[in-house]
């Protein structure tokens, strides 16, 4: 029977609704406590029970999301993320579009055989070391990664739920509708039957990221503490000691050492790091004055924009435009700039750096000494230190930890960087590959083989257990479990049955491609408001019963309902979505911004695909 009648449930649920999304679209509330807040608010009213408010807590997908945390903590921790995200730097350069390509094309394939989600969190690690590399906004990349994953889906009948579901729920209509159909029998779709609408899909987003999505995207913000940092000692220092270049020395320069060049008295610039071969180079990154420059020599020097321009004018040095030889080096995962305070009865204190051999013994380059409100850029090394003085450092995160372990000086932030585990890359990427083969070989339920995979990453030891703790979002994981009992409500309680055949009832006379467009519209706004699963579960049957009446095909009809459940741009609900709202310091309004005109390229071209090749 057609729910036609409005509840007092029904009701309730479309007043929280409404109030989970004016608190996105307005961000009055942070996203993970709208979450928290439709946990409690749900079975307060009555309208679904405690144990079904909870249930997100321990559902596939939240737990999902959990285990494959800790999965790219362990690969990461092993290295490999570094190896991925070199391999796709050297492909794609420094070009901000390419590496946007490229990254979300790998994980749209990846995708199309494997859950979204896994895809996407695998990816993530390797994505945000490249753009703190390439000093590109995590911003600006990990949301068109995002929706690939998302579309990727769509390439293959086992790429999403909705899809791996769409022949049974089809075979079942078809068995229970036999004189409509004529008594014909129901063929099944086969594995690559929707490729070609999927690739027009992603062709279509990568197109609208490239063109226009792109600028729809926020620019980095600082979110995290790391980064504030960062900004900080830019605003300090940035005009006097600026940031990192790579200069090349000219064939005809004369062999000079840096005392004899003396480049910090003229130019206020330090250099960090010396190349010297012509293939294989050996790199010094605590040169001293007695080191030579010699012809050919490539420089990492750290100076403000004016000073570098000066310097490379007079000296005819050439600048190249962005890092290459030290641009590994240069990232901050690798190393980075860092204040340390000479504290009371240091080690340090009446000596001075080139007494201590600071820089022979550490490899870590002054950049300067502020006492007081003076900040010191010449003779550093020689300068007598006191209490109180604040020494501004570069130099590689281990030489950071091994100075904090030797030296009495007080780092003022927490030092970055993580200490590689390669010896244990081959054990991690068993247990990778052991969670995909419980999922694809052996049927084994996705949160089950990821949380064991990333159990036996925890026993080997190659991530501690706090560490893989402190791996998870829990921000991530709050939002989706508030919203999972909001989609059961949705659907337990009709009200999505209801708007569906009111919609569909309200138009008095439909053209098959009208049905179409009103079908896609309802499966994505039912997959964002409650579950993809859910609103193919619903609409299917619904689709291929208008379908017949109208007498188009409804196999059709069902396709669009299983394909239109990955069209979720619009809000951050979708797992992916969620995953990388936080490193990529996105808010709702930001989904809302990209999504929306990415959500109307996706039904226009899924429209097109199916009127041009399957006669729609």
């Amino acid at each position: 029977m057609e729910p036609t009648v409005l509840t007092t449930d029904m009701i309730i649920v479309f007043s929280l609704l409404g109030l989970a999304i004016f608190l996105f679209v307005f961000d009055l509330l942070r996203v993970d406590l709208v979450g928290w807040m439709m946990m409690v608010l749900l079975p307060l009213t009555g309208v679904i029970g405690p144990e079904e408010a909870i249930a997100g807590l321990s559902s596939n997908a939240v737990v999902s999301i959990i285990a494959v945390m800790i999965l790219g903590a362990g690969l990461n921790k092993t290295g490999v993320m570094n190896v991925v995200a070199s391999y796709i730097v050297k492909i794609a350069g420094s070009s901000e579009v390419r590496i946007m390509v490229i990254i979300s094309s790998t994980v749209a394939i990846i995708s199309s055989f494997m859950q979204n989600i896994g895809a996407a969190a695998l990816f993530l690690p390797a994505t945000m070391r490249i753009g703190r590399q390439l000093r590109i906004p995590a911003s600006k990349i990990l949301m068109p990664m995002g929706f690939c994953a998302i579309t990727g889906g769509c390439l293959t009948l086992v790429g999403s739920s909705p899809l791996i579901m769409l022949n049974d729920l089809m075979e079942g209509w078809w068995s229970n509708n036999q004189v409509v159909v004529n008594n014909v029998e129901f063929t099944p779709l086969g594995l690559l039957s929707v490729t070609p609408i999927g690739i027009a899909l992603l062709i279509g987003i990568l197109v609208y990221f490239v063109v226009l999505g792109r600028k729809l995207l926020p620019a980095d913000v600082c979110l995290l503490d790391e980064d504030c940092m960062d900004r900080r000692l830019q605003d300090i220092y940035g005009d006097e000691v600026g940031k990192g270049y790579e200069l090349v020395v000219p064939a005809y320069f004369p062999s000079q050492t840096l005392g004899e060049l003396e480049l910090r008295p003229k130019y206020h610039v330090t250099v960090v790091g010396i190349a010297k071969g012509e293939e294989r180079y050996t790199k010094n990154f605590a040169p001293g004055r007695d080191d030579a420059i010699e012809p050919g020599d490539i420089l990492w020097l750290i100076g403000s924009d004016s000073k570098v321009e000066t310097l490379t004018k007079e000296l005819g040095w050439q600048l190249r435009s962005e890092p290459e030889l030290f641009a590994a080096d240069n990232s901050i995962d690798e190393s980075g700039i860092i204040e340390g305070v000479v504290i009371p009865h240091s080690n340090l204190a009446g000596h001075s750096l080139q007494e201590l051999k600071f820089g022979e013994l550490y490899k870590v380059n002054a950049l300067a000494l502020v006492r007081g409100d003076q900040i010191i850029m010449e003779n550093i090394n020689v300068t007598k230190l006191v209490q109180g003085d604040t020494l501004l450092l570069q130099g590689k995160w281990p030489r950071f930890k091994l100075i904090s372990e030797k030296m009495d000086i007080a780092f003022v932030e927490e030092i970055r960087g993580e200490e590689f585990k390669p010896e244990r890359t081959k054990c991690a990427l068993f247990f990778l590959f052991m969670s995909l083969a419980l999922v694809l070989g052996f049927k084994v339920k996705l949160s089950i083989a990821l949380l064991s995979g990333a159990l036996g990453m925890i026993i080997t030891r190659i991530i501690s257990a706090d560490r893989a703790y402190e791996a998870v979002d829990w921000r991530t994981v709050f939002l989706l479990a508030g919203l999972i009992p909001l989609g059961t409500a949705f659907e337990n309680t009709g009200a999505a049955a209801y708007i569906a055949h009111k919609v569909l009832s309200s138009f008095a006379e439909l053209t098959p491609m009208l049905l179409l467009f009103l079908v896609s519209i309802l499966t994505a706004f039912f997959s964002l408001v409650a579950s993809n699963v859910g609103a193919t579960v619903l609409m299917v049957p619904l689709a291929m019963n208008m379908a017949a009446q109208l007498g188009t095909d409804p196999i059709l009809a069902a396709l669009v309902v299983a394909v239109s459940a990955s069209n979720t741009f619009i809000l951050p609900t979708h797992q992916v979505n969620a995953l990388i709202m936080r490193p990529g310091g996105y808010r709702p309004k930001d989904y809302m911004k990209a999504g929306v005109g990415a959500s109307v390229i996706y039904t226009i071209i899924l429209l097109a695909m199916l009127k041009l090749f399957y006669g729609g």
